[in-house]
């Protein structure tokens, strides 16, 4: 498993990165992740500042040492909450903290931050070296090309530029607007066109930066485009998400050139262990295996294994035997499929 890396090395690990998505990217999903690939960073779901601050809710810090590298989202908009925020973040042990400009929805709305973030650059920079002056890990930033109306040539630059001399040094950028008013966030995520040529403007425009790109990349071909045309980072959400073992497997040969691709198979049963000691916890089977229904998408005995999985893991008493069982019906079909 992957060791805690240093900051210098960081830089490096995102190269690829999965992107924070709520109610998906949890500490199952991540332990998961981290099997398929040693190198690809990975993000925690947003957890907002006022939940660990105000609300003491710190258990949501909570992940396992394999997991790294990781980064923890945050969500907020005052920036000495922040910065207490980023300090718990920092002393549970994160190797990031991420600050979120880009998330659409109506609940981030009402909380001052997210993408409407995009309206206050000022506001951010000052965030961030609140959060810069509290930690001694790297603070980055994932926002939009901007939101509604704004016009992206003249508003992303000014962002990036301020929230650069506070102190970020690394940028995710989902080259997408955000409608905040009149799409839904699922909406927001596929309506909104693309302008992948407008962040590849902004690299050159920022040379310093360490830039990352976001939205609608779903192959690890299109994320070796992108590096091999001068971004320094590609982060994959959905694609990871849904086809694990497309992006992940082979990340590690294909953009980071170390190891050889991973194998599905062999990642399921190494989460045997994780199950158990999940469920010796007080935890279900369905909260992890959620997360593993589309290891095998595109191979033999996928939709067998998404079956087995999805109508028998929240059954009573279900547990690391249906996992095997599922696994014992693919795994052939995989060998005979490889053999022809």
């Amino acid at each position: 498993m992957s060791k805690k890396p240093n900051k210098n090395r960081l830089h490096r690990h995102a190269r690829l990165s999965c992107a924070p998505m709520m109610d998906w990217t949890d500490r199952h999903c991540r332990y998961l992740h981290r099997l398929l690939s040693r190198e690809t960073l990975l993000y925690t779901e947003m957890v907002t500042a006022p939940a660990l601050v105000r609300g003491g809710a710190v258990h949501l810090l909570d992940h396992d040492a394999a997991e790294h590298p990781v980064a923890l989202q945050l969500g907020g908009s005052e920036p000495g909450e922040l910065a207490r925020a980023a300090r718990l973040g920092a002393e549970a042990g994160y190797d990031e903290i991420n600050l979120n400009c880009g998330c659409p929805s109506d609940r981030v709305q009402s909380g001052t931050f997210g993408a409407v973030l995009m309206k206050d650059a000022p506001l951010v920079a000052e965030c961030v070296a609140a959060m810069r002056d509290a930690v001694p890990v790297e603070v980055t930033v994932k926002c939009r090309i901007g939101v509604d109306d704004q016009d992206p040539e003249t508003v992303l630059p000014d962002f990036l530029s301020r929230i650069a001399d506070a102190g970020c040094t690394r940028v995710i950028i989902h080259a997408r607007k955000a409608w905040l008013q009149g799409l839904s966030p699922k909406e927001n995520r596929d309506i909104p066109p693309l302008d992948h040529d407008l962040v590849h403007r902004i690299k050159a425009r920022f040379p310093g930066l360490h830039v990352s790109i976001n939205g609608g990349i779903g192959t690890l071909d299109e994320a070796r485009r992108h590096l091999e045309a001068g971004l320094d980072g590609v982060m994959i959400g959905r694609a990871a998400y849904h086809q694990p073992s497309d992006i992940l497997c082979a990340a590690d040969p294909m953009i980071f050139g170390t190891g050889t691709a991973s194998d599905p198979a062999r990642a399921v049963r190494s989460m045997l262990p994780y199950i158990e000691r999940h469920l010796a916890g007080g935890g279900k089977l369905h909260q992890v295996t959620r997360h593993m229904l589309g290891l095998f998408a595109g191979r033999p005995g996928a939709r067998a294994w998404r079956r087995s999985l999805s109508e028998q893991a929240h059954l009573p008493g279900a547990g690391p035997g249906l996992v095997e069982a599922a696994l014992d019906r693919v795994a052939p079909l995989a060998a005979a499929a490889r053999a022809v």
